[in-house]
């Protein structure tokens, strides 16, 4: 690794949930008393076939029909009735689906992932050996949006923006937010919903740039969400390819939530809230589906 800051080392170095560990009793416990009004906001976008963000290597998501009516004689066969059955689905879908979260297998630099774990430990059945999905356990605390989109007076960043660390910081000292360490940020552009409304393209894509990713990692923050396919725009800033995943992933170990729906957030100007994140616990995967829950 070059001779740049990391935070390899800082919680161990067998360390595989990196910046998750600032979410101590004490940090989740003052998140508690974050909420005033008690709404509960869903902040994912739908898992289907057309209409959201579907990157075309990923393939597109697959809900198959498992069982329905026309099975009700396994049921009969089952100890059954007529008229009383069920059905059931199989999902078939990449990890990186829709609303979903990196884990910090997902990137590596150099030949390493965070904490100095070699890249290539990803195997085709066992999956990633470390910094898995699994490892990243239930995660919450203190939510902060920063509306990015709003405080700049437009519905939705122009294609291919690159937001910058004054811009970050503008937008707090206009919303009268100041982040604290172990906060969960998450970062509106509106380009998920505009895409969705078929307003715009899936390439480009405004997102956070290379100095805003460092002033994020100087906050200390657990984790940056965004309401865009990568958190970081698209291209990518100066030509570095994943630059924000690497500074945030493999450097300073700062798991990233991708693809969010934070227009109501914003509509109640909600920029605090207690958030909660709940991935798949499947063993070696590199991301998993999410649908974050807010609590104004």
């Amino acid at each position: 690794m070059s001779e740049k800051k990391t935070s390899w080392g800082r919680w161990g170095t067998d360390d595989e949930r990196g910046a998750l560990n600032l979410l101590t009793p004490e940090v989740v416990t003052a998140a508690l008393g974050v909420p005033t009004t008690g709404k509960a906001y869903a902040l994912s976008i739908p898992i289907q076939r057309t209409g959201v963000p579907n990157l075309p290597f990923r393939g597109v998501p697959q809900r198959l029909t498992l069982t329905n009516h026309d099975d009700e004689q396994m049921s009969i066969s089952n100890g059954g009735v007529p008229g009383v059955g069920s059905s059931e689905d199989m999902l078939v879908m990449a990890s990186h689906t829709s609303t979903h979260m990196d884990a910090l297998c997902h990137v590596y630099a150099d030949n390493k992932l965070y904490n100095g774990f070699p890249h290539d430990q990803v195997a085709p059945y066992s999956g990633a050996q470390r910094c898995g999905i699994d490892k990243v356990g239930a995660i919450a605390g203190r939510g902060v949006l920063i509306d990015v989109a709003s405080a700049l007076g437009v519905d939705v960043l122009e294609p291919g923006h690159i937001i910058s660390r004054t811009e970050l910081t503008d937008t707090l000292r206009h919303q009268g937010t100041a982040l604290e360490p172990g906060d969960l940020v998450l970062i509106r552009t509106g380009w998920v919903g505009a895409f969705m409304d078929e307003r715009v393209a899936i390439h480009p894509q405004p997102g956070i740039g290379l100095d805003a990713a460092a002033y994020l990692v100087e906050q200390d923050v657990a984790i940056v969400g965004a309401d865009n396919s990568a958190v970081e725009a698209l291209p990518f800033e100066s030509g570095v390819y994943l630059g924000c995943h690497i500074m945030l992933l493999v450097d300073n170990g700062i798991h990233l939530i991708e693809n969010m729906a934070l227009d109501e957030l914003a509509q109640d100007n909600c920029h605090e809230f207690l958030l909660t994140v709940g991935a798949l616990k499947v063993t070696g995967a590199t991301g998993s589906p999410v649908t974050p829950i807010a609590i104004g």
